[in-house]
Parts: C-alpha cells; sequence; structure tokens
C-alpha cells in the first residue's frame, strides 16, 4: 500500500528532533479514546496501524545507513510498553513487527537484509508473523532454485494488513525448521481472520494458510540460520524480553486506571472512617503493594533491555557465556513482569470497587489481554530454567521458547 504522503515529512522530523517516545506518546493519546471499543469489537485496527506506517516509527531499530531511525532496542521497546498502557493488541503487533526484523538480521546474509530493511524503511512495510515452531503442519518441499511452503499455521500475530511474513516450515526431507520472508500478498498465502480469543483481541493472531507458496532461495532464511550461533540465539531472548515489556506495559495501564477511577469515582466503604476512598488504609495499602510490586518489575525489566542492548552491540563476537547471562536476566524480568502484571490487573477491581465492573469502562480487559498473551509458554518452565540457574550453573538452553 502506499504510505500517507504526510509520511516522508514525518519521519524526516522524527529523525531531527531524535524524539520517538514523544511521537509514540502522542500516538498512544489518540489510540487510548477507541482502545475500550476497538478491544469489544475485535478485528483489525486498520486505521490505527495506518497512523504507525504514517508516523516513521516502524523504521525504529533499522539503521540509519538503511534509511531508518537507528533506535536501540531499550528505545524501541519502551516505545512497546508506551503503547501497552493504552492498548496491548497495537503493542502487540507494533512490537512483533519489529521481532521479525531482528529476525531477518539474525538469521540471513546482509545481502539479504539490507535490502529488506531499506524497502522497509523507506515503504513503512510491516511485518507480520507466520513462525511458530510447535505448529509442524507447514511442510517445506525443495526444487530447482526454489521451495514449496504448503500446509497451515497458527498464532500468526500482525499477519492481516501487513507487507511481509516470517513463516516457518518443516523440511520435507531432513525434518528440521525452516525459515523464509516472503510477501504477504503472494500467490498461494491466505491469513484468516479467525482470531476470537478473550484478550489481545486486535492482534489478529489467527491462522494463515500456504498452498503451494513459490519461496526464492534467496528469500529464505539459511545463513546463518535459526539459532545457529550465540548472537543468532539472542532472537529467542528479543521474544522474551518483548514479552516483558508488553506485561509491564500493561500493569502500568491497569494501575493508572485504578488510580484515576480511585481518586475521582470510587467511594469509601460505608464502615470506613475516611472521607474518601483514596484515604481508606485499606486502599492505601493495597496501593502501596502494586507500587512495590511495579517498581521491583520496572528495574528488572530496565536492566535486562541493558544487558541485551549490550549483547546486541557485540554482534558476531558474542559468546555463550554471555548469551546466558542476557538470557538469564531476561527471563528474571519475564517472570516478574507476568506476575505483576497478571496481580495489578486483578487487584485494581480492590481499590476501585463495585461500580468499577461497569460494561463500558472495560477495566477488565487488562487482565483479559496480559491473561491471554502470558499463556505463551508456561512461566512454571521459566521458572525451571532460572532454577537450574541459580542452583546448578547450568545456563539456558537456547531454542525458541529460551
Amino acid at each position: 500500500m502506499a504510505v500517507p504522503q504526510a509520511s516522508a515529512a514525518f519521519i524526516a522530523r522524527v529523525t531531527a528532533a531524535r524524539d520517538p517516545l514523544a511521537v509514540a506518546r502522542a500516538l498512544a493519546d489518540t489510540f487510548a479514546v477507541t482502545a475500550a471499543a476497538r478491544d469489544k469489537a475485535g478485528g483489525t485496527p486498520k486505521a490505527e496501524r495506518d497512523q504507525l506506517r504514517a508516523s516513521g516509527l516502524l523504521s525504529l531499530v533499522i539503521p540509519r545507513e538503511q534509511g531508518g531511525l537507528g533506535a536501540s532496542w531499550s528505545e524501541t521497546l519502551a516505545i512497546v510498553r508506551e503503547i501497552a498502557r493504552v492498548d496491548s493488541s497495537l503493542a502487540h503487533v507494533f512490537g512483533f513487527h519489529h521481532l521479525m526484523l531482528a529476525t531477518v538480521r539474525l538469521f540471513s546474509r546482509p545481502a539479504q537484509w539490507r535490502p529488506w530493511f531499506e524497502q522497509t524503511a523507506a515503504k513503512q512495510w510491516f511485518w507480520g508473523n507466520a513462525l511458530n515452531p510447535l505448529d509442524t503442519r507447514t511442510v517445506v518441499r525443495r526444487h530447482p532454485g526454489w521451495r514449496d511452503f504448503s500446509g497451515r499455521k497458527s498464532f500468526c500475530s500482525g499477519a492481516m494488513d501487513s507487507e511481509m511474513l516470517i513463516a516457518s516450515g518443516v523440511d520435507a526431507e531432513g525434518g528440521g525448521l525452516l525459515l523464509a520472508a516472503v510477501p504477504t500478498g503472494r500467490s498461494g498465502i491466505t491469513v484468516h481472520g479467525d482470531w476470537n480469543n478473550m484478550g489481545q483481541r486486535q492482534t489478529d493472531s489467527g491462522s494463515a494458510t500456504f498452498e503451494n507458496v513459490r519461496v526464492e532461495e534467496d528469500e529464505m532464511l539459511l545463513d546463518p540460520g535459526p539459532l545457529s550461533t550465540p548472537f543468532a540465539c539472542l532472537r529467542p531472548v528479543l521474544a522474551q524480553l518483548l514479552f516483558a515489556n508488553l506485561f509491564l506495559g500493561i500493569a502500568e495501564g491497569a494501575f493508572a486506571q485504578a488510580r484515576r477511577y480511585t481518586r475521582q469515582e470510587a467511594r469509601p466503604w460505608f464502615r470506613s472512617a475516611a472521607d474518601s476512598a483514596s484515604q481508606d488504609p485499606y486502599v492505601l495499602r493495597h496501593y502501596g503493594q502494586l507500587w512495590v510490586e511495579l517498581e521491583g518489575a520496572r528495574a528488572l525489566v530496565e536492566r535486562a533491555s541493558t544487558l541485551f542492548d549490550e549483547a546486541w552491540r557485540q554482534g558476531e563476537t558474542l559468546n555463550a557465556e554471555a548469551r546466558a547471562k542476557v538470557a538469564v536476566a531476561v527471563a528474571t524480568a519475564k517472570v516478574a513482569s507476568t506476575r505483576t502484571g497478571l496481580d495489578v490487573s486483578n487487584r485494581l477491581f480492590e481499590v476501585t470497587g463495585a461500580r468499577a465492573t461497569h460494561g463500558e469502562l472495560a477495566l477488565d480487559r487488562y487482565w483479559r489481554n496480559v491473561r491471554t498473551q502470558t499463556l505463551h509458554d508456561p512461566v512454571d518452565y521459566k521458572l525451571h530454567e532460572l532454577g537450574e540457574w541459580a542452583l546448578n550453573d547450568v545456563p539456558p538452553t537456547p531454542s525458541f521458547y529460551s
């Protein structure tokens, strides 16, 4: 699709100002107005995705040499968090877009990823996900000079209304996992609008079908390939760090909404001696507990983001030991943000009261969203990995989930 004409000037202004976070905050204010209604409606947030295209923020992590904004991962994930505070579905697809860019950067040759980055920055492409390593229904068959992708793929977040997809399939010959970067509109690809879950309702995380999709050899991500080097193994660490920022952003948004409601709308219980809900001792105790949880999660997430930036800058010189250090930090932040997100989004009703359950307020969406996304991979297994590290000095084994 054509990028709005204002986009080029907008990107230039963002680049000159070096303040994409301010742009993200302005967008978040706009998204917040319709977030509850769109969450109820589900479907594709087309207008909001186009606003992200026009903002220039889709090229955040793309180096300036390829026409991007050259942001660090800490800066990029801070923007994911900013959006997640008001609309976690948009934050999800925005974050996954950058995760897909990291995927091609880590798994392909410079001769592949550089042109893709340049095109993404120039045309403000959205990248979607059709990479689910646990779903083995898509099979890849080899032909002279090209591959055939055929089958179905689930949990394809952001695939709808995207220009490019990262797709995975099982090698028909060797059984290994193969990845490719392909245009979403290519013949044989059908993205189904069948996402109908209780949370993250505008992430379009449904299924896609590949019917004899022709994938050229230079679209295959084979060199160095998935999880092939310590640097390439940063991809799953980034995915986990993305989730940690997403969960923390949801928690911060839930806290902010609860605080506003408690101060402006909530009433003290009839047995309370307080004149207002904001002075009730039990309400204050809850807020104190939630504040401690949020501060702890924030510190862990920001520390993990800093360590990830340091690891990313090392590039191919990154060794397994350094990769393990950042993986442990990210896993720790992921567990903390999972617990904090679930607790804050649940307990917000204890400080707002029965009237805060009114359907039009839709305060339940914070819990529904974080509960849905925290099931992506079981936190119990993350704790098992951390236990092996803490007790036995065994680092996490690189996989698409650790």
